[in-house]
């Protein structure tokens, strides 16, 4: 499902209409589009009572479509019109008038007990008030409507003997902004929203994610190739279950390739648990975990993982000759992930610099004072490493390092930030609203995958396409479930995924298994290792989908 802002919704309409199509017939399509979600969710139009709120736009403009075509099918339909003017020009409003559909104006109203009796004998209520492309304040006579339908709806909630009426969107719930998804000071919550050609981005993200309901998608006839240009998607089962890699019964563990795991610390010795089970349960032959002596043998291991003892300074802490000594091992495996619960000490910057070759750069050689011997020559030549994860407290260190983007290879990495870590990284202090963006600018700027994490989950790349999971699970939040993903995608890179396809397959499966620990067990008292046995069950479940 590909999706758009507003501006880019108007040029994709504005390249059909130069196709040959027209206003009013985009209209026209979106209008029954529309009817027909609205008849689907009443089940049958005949005979229910329908309240279509209509607007000044072009939302107003599809409201009239819908209006018509229910009460062609039977449908005892009543316009409810706000700052709706001009019928002489408005061909879509002299045909209902044609039909003698009832009309009321908000503006007549002395009080809103009109409004109020409309909506109390409602089957349905259709939003078509506002639409996309608003950014200001919803306030006065409209604030007065929205706040009369909250009231009808918190009535019908409390009183549970009455029916409470369905509320269907056109395009996007009045109130909304269709690009971020804020709430413009109130707005609808509908049951359902109905998209007209693609849905808005803002739809996908929260609080806008909870106002909107169930989305309905309408075909209103753009062609493939005006949506050529469209970067932005959700993360499909069809999509996901392409990239799934394979698994022939005559393989062997080296068929799925090795994950090497630099993570845990003695205060953080459960993140490397959760990272090296995630990969492992996604399918990588072998799983490393690499860390201090002194933490290796923290609770909860998997006993088929093999560990890699580095150099600590103490307590569990990387140092610089730790990522010397890794050097020394990673020839032969297919995927790295650093970071989980390594701690963000001095020397672990050393470590993070000198293994991701973005130390200070050094004049004519010398090392300190002494000039650089062969060997350590040598070592900082073969500093490229296999595609790298880079999660948690890794991220946290890089936010530190000056020039960090310049000096990291660009296009060897995926980035898996939270939004606080999100905005050390960017070295603000607060976020744009528009987390697609966000994460979109930060991949074109880094040169890497990105993987914004939250209750919408961005990917986005550096040549400007971007996945969006938009399917929030409150089971997801907890401590240590970004620690099982960061190992999800590792576990993916190791089997040959590439890098942005693993990263988008790594999110959807994990939010599949917070779907499944959700059902099973509810989204309170779940713990992040409730995924890790769900997760080849999510990808056994995707195998055998159809849709």
């Amino acid at each position: 499902m590909k999706i758009v802002t507003a501006a880019q919704m108007r040029l994709l309409e504005q390249a059909a209409v130069d196709a040959g199509a027209t206003w009013l017939s985009l209209m026209e399509q979106a209008g029954w589009g529309v009817a027909q979600v609205a008849t689907q969710i009443l089940g049958i139009a005949k005979g229910r009572a329908v309240v279509v709120l209509v607007g000044p736009g072009n939302n107003g403009g599809d409201g009239l479509v819908v209006a018509r075509h229910l009460h062609d099918a039977g449908a005892r339909v009543t316009l409810y019109l706000w700052r709706r003017a001009n019928v002489a020009t408005d061909r879509n409003w002299q045909l209902c008038r044609e039909r003698d559909i009832v009309e009321f104006e908000a503006e007549s109203a002395h009080d809103e007990r009109e409004l109020q009796t409309l909506l109390g004998s409602a089957d349905m209520v259709i939003d078509a008030l506002l639409g996309m492309g608003v950014n200001r304040p919803v306030t006065d006579e409209l604030a007065t409507i929205l706040a009369v339908i909250e009231a009808m709806q918190q009535r019908a909630t409390d009183q549970e003997d009455k029916q409470l009426p369905l509320v269907l969107s056109i395009d996007v719930p009045t109130g909304i902004d269709s690009d971020n998804g804020v709430v413009l000071g109130c707005a609808i919550h509908a049951d359902a929203t109905a998209a007209t050609g693609l849905v808005k981005r803002g739809l996908l993200q929260h609080p806008a994610r909870d106002y909107a309901g169930a989305l309905h998608v309408v075909d209103i006839g753009l062609a493939s190739a005006q949506l050529e240009g469209v970067m932005s998607e959700t993360i499909s089962v069809e999509r996901a279950r392409k990239l799934l890699p394979a698994r022939p019964d005559d393989s062997h563990k080296g068929t799925f390739g090795k994950a090497m795991i630099v993570a845990g610390s003695v205060l953080y010795p459960g993140a490397a648990s959760l990272a090296t089970a995630g990969a492992a349960r996604v399918g990588a032959g072998l799983v490393t975990l690499a860390a201090g002596r002194s933490v290796l043998g923290g609770p909860g291991r998997l006993p088929e993982m093999t560990w890699r003892p580095l150099p600590e300074a103490g307590g569990g802490v990387l140092m610089a000759e730790s990522a010397s000594e890794l050097f020394k091992h990673l020839e032969d495996y297919q995927a790295l992930l650093v970071g989980p619960g390594i701690g963000q000490e001095e020397e672990t910057e050393k470590f993070l610099s000198r293994l991701l070759g973005i130390e200070t750069p050094r004049q004519r050689g010398q090392i300190g004072f002494r000039i650089a011997t062969e060997a350590e020559s040598t070592e900082a030549k073969q500093m490229e490493l296999p595609p790298t994860v880079l999660d948690a407290d890794a991220l946290n260190v890089l936010s530190k390092l000056e020039g960090w983007s310049e000096r990291l290879p660009r296009g060897r990495c995926i980035l898996t930030p939270h939004p606080g870590e999100m905005k050390r990284l960017l070295g603000v202090e607060a976020l744009g609203s528009d987390t697609v963006q966000v994460a979109e600018d930060a991949a074109k700027r880094w040169g890497q995958i990105v993987v914004l994490k939250g209750a919408t989950t961005v990917v986005a790349e550096p040549e400007g396409q971007t996945m969006v999971n938009g399917e929030g699970n409150a089971a997801l939040a907890t401590a240590g479930t970004g620690d099982v993903l960061a190992g999800v995608i590792v576990g993916l890179l190791a089997q040959g995924v590439k890098l942005f396809d693993a990263a988008v397959l790594g999110v959807y499966l994990h939010s599949a298994a917070g779907q499944l620990v959700r059902e099973e067990m509810g989204s309170a008292g779940a713990i992040a290792s409730d995924l890790l046995p769900r997760l080849p069950l999510a990808i056994k479940s995707l195998r055998g989908r159809k849709k």
